[in-house]
């Protein structure tokens, strides 16, 4: 039988174009050529060219879906996720959904049918394992990016502080030669010090380069501030009292310099810049995306922000998920000074549908709202924010427009008063719970009845991991030996919990952006160092959660709390394709290797966001 390839000529055979050799070939070989050019084009249809699968070989492909918690591959069709299981049933749906959705598209005989469709496999690592994208359900977006502009948290006195803010100075030219230039940051925390003191306004002027200038400094909490002598003659005259805050005075009544809660609303700010807020935010979404985060929930998005994220989607994808937190410092309903944005923008990725509301202020600052007074500091019990009559009004307000209402809830008085108001409007409305959804941000400290009861209502507790093992140090010197049961009793409010719902937040940038460290703290109870006040068997170390709780924390129950659990929080057919891979498995790794997980790639929609795959 003649060959259909081409054979090399004899030396001194013609090979020209028009030799009948080459006539002959030609002849023969075209029909085989048409059918390449046609198979090619026939059977790689544009639309399948981009489907995926990712596999692993040990199966660690963990979806938290209940009914497939492991698998070896998840397929990737255009943004969702449209199959998972074992590569050989995968691969076979995937050709017939393919063969179904174009008829013509079939399979040629041999030796043509090497120009099948073939499905892309991305095998990884043997060591590496999938998880869904990971969520913040409690963060401060565009405050991260301010304090990386200036951090203090790791400043161990007022000295060092004074040390890295004159470094700034002098590393910033056009604020060194303009004093009226404002000087702000952010992380500082007097329980790190020596003799864990409040700092003073005079402390400014020690270095002769500060002096004069206009200084504010945010405590890690944000529910205090440090501000220069400067900044309080630009304040003067100051009033006596501010309902729900406090300005600190020495013992002649004069103002110290530090403002707590709402008295942080008398200290003049900057006007919001646009620009300022983009190089906050492209910080924000770089760092968020390298740690394996696809979605945040902003925890309070003042007016302005909200139009800075609107705008933002319409003109392009936003880098990640945004669960936006309307913020207005009001006693008023102001539910019409934001919009309401559902999967907004390009993409879809920008969501506003809830308010935050704040009820005390932070246990570091002696702001958080207590039943009875700090066990260290008997002369307070802390500060209510707003009064409980015109918090009941808004949360009724918000609840009948259609809003979730989110309340910032740290001390057991505060979230007493809250569970009261939560108990009282769903006794009185026909709205459903799972319609409203309401949560208690931090949901720190609560007596055990309040604890059963925030179940019972179902209230969605939201709490921060690594806030316990921030706080673990003083928090019982804070509170006494009793009420720290109910404090970061984070199993113990998971077990309250109906449907056992508690998202996971960090409250960056007050903690540490990577989800892994709250992921560590919620299943150790320990510090970084693997330490703990109670030795290294964790604080408390009853209130842990399991790794399988804490993972689904981060993914499918902060979904729920943002009512987008049919679409997001588990690798499940028809949601979408957001996750992440990490280079160790966290699920099964020895405690103390978990914090060294570093993410590979990152992937939103389908598309790889950081890393590669």
């Amino acid at each position: 039988m003649d060959s259909l390839l081409p054979v090399k000529p004899a030396s001194g055979q013609s090979t020209s174009i028009n030799s009948p050799q080459h006539r002959s070939w030609w002849a023969r070989s075209w029909p085989l050529a048409l059918l390449v050019v046609l198979g090619t084009t026939w059977l790689r249809p544009e639309t399948h060219s981009l489907d995926y699968a990712v596999c692993s070989v040990n199966s660690k492909i963990y979806t938290v879906d209940s009914d497939f918690p492991n698998v070896q591959c998840i397929i990737v069709h255009d943004t969702l996720i449209v199959d998972t299981g074992d590569l050989e049933d995968i691969t076979i749906r995937w050709r017939e959904r393919l063969l179904s959705e174009n008829p013509g598209a079939t399979q040629l005989p041999w030796p043509f049918n090497f120009l099948k469709v073939s499905l892309r496999v991305i095998t990884i690592q043997p060591d590496s394992i999938v998880v869904p994208g990971l969520t913040d359900a409690h963060a401060h977006m565009l405050q991260y990016g301010f304090k990386m502009n200036l951090n203090l948290e790791d400043c161990a006195s007022v000295d060092e502080v004074l040390s890295r803010l004159k470094a700034y100075v002098l590393s910033h030219p056009d604020i060194l030669r303009d004093p009226t230039r404002w000087i702000e940051g952010m992380g500082w925390d007097q329980n790190k010090w020596p003799g864990a003191q409040y700092p003073h306004a005079d402390d400014f002027d020690r270095e002769p380069l500060l002096r004069g200038r206009r200084i504010s400094l945010a405590r890690i909490d944000i529910h205090a501030a440090w501000v220069s002598n400067r900044v309080l003659q630009l304040m003067a005259p100051l009033p006596e009292e501010v309902d729900g805050g406090l300005i600190i005075r020495d013992e002649h009544g004069k103002p110290t310099g530090l403002f707590i809660d709402n008295a942080m609303s008398l200290i003049p700010s900057q006007p919001f810049s646009e620009a300022r807020a983009m190089e906050y935010f492209t910080r924000a979404t770089t760092d968020a995306l390298a740690v394996g985060l696809t979605s945040v929930h902003d925890a309070m998005s003042v007016p302005e922000e909200i139009q800075f994220y609107q705008k933002l989607s319409e003109t392009q994808k936003l880098p990640l998920r945004f669960y936006l937190m309307g913020s207005v410092n009001s006693d008023d309903y102001w539910g019409n000074q934001i919009p309401r944005l559902i999967q907004h923008g390009v993409g879809g990725r920008l969501t506003v549908r809830s308010v935050k509301l704040f009820a005390d202020g932070a246990l570091g600052s002696f702001g958080a709202a207590l039943l009875k007074p700090y066990s260290d500091n008997p002369s307070t019990s802390g500060l209510m924010l707003m009064q409980p009559e015109a918090l009941a009004k808004l949360v009724r307000e918000f609840s009948t427009d259609g809003w979730q209402v989110n309340i910032h809830c740290i001390g057991d008085r505060a979230n007493h008063v809250v569970l009261d108001i939560y108990e009282d409007m769903l006794a009185n409305t026909s709205i459903s719970i799972d319609a409203l959804r309401p949560r208690i941000e931090h949901a720190q400290i609560l007596t055990r009845d309040d604890i059963k009861r925030t179940g019972k209502l179902g209230v969605i507790p939201s709490v921060q991991p690594t806030h316990a093992t921030s706080d673990m140090w003083y928090a019982e010197d804070r509170l006494g030996p009793k009420r720290i049961q109910g404090a970061y009793a984070y199993r113990t409010q998971l077990d309250a919990s109906p449907n056992r719902v508690m998202p996971l937040g960090s409250d960056f940038p007050v903690e540490g952006i990577n989800p892994l460290l709250g992921f560590y703290a919620a299943v150790s109870r320990l510090s970084v160092k693997g330490d703990s006040p109670q030795g290294p068997g964790g604080w408390y170390p009853s209130e842990r959660l399991t790794r399988t709780e804490a993972l689904k924390g981060m993914t499918l129950d902060a979904a729920y709390a943002s009512f987008s659990e049919d679409i997001l929080g588990s690798l499940s057919i028809g949601k979408k394709a957001d996750f992440v891979v990490l280079d160790r498995d966290i699920m099964t790794v020895p405690m103390g290797e978990i914090l060294g997980a570093k993410v590979t790639a990152t992937v939103i929609d389908g598309e790889i966001q950081y890393g590669n795959l």
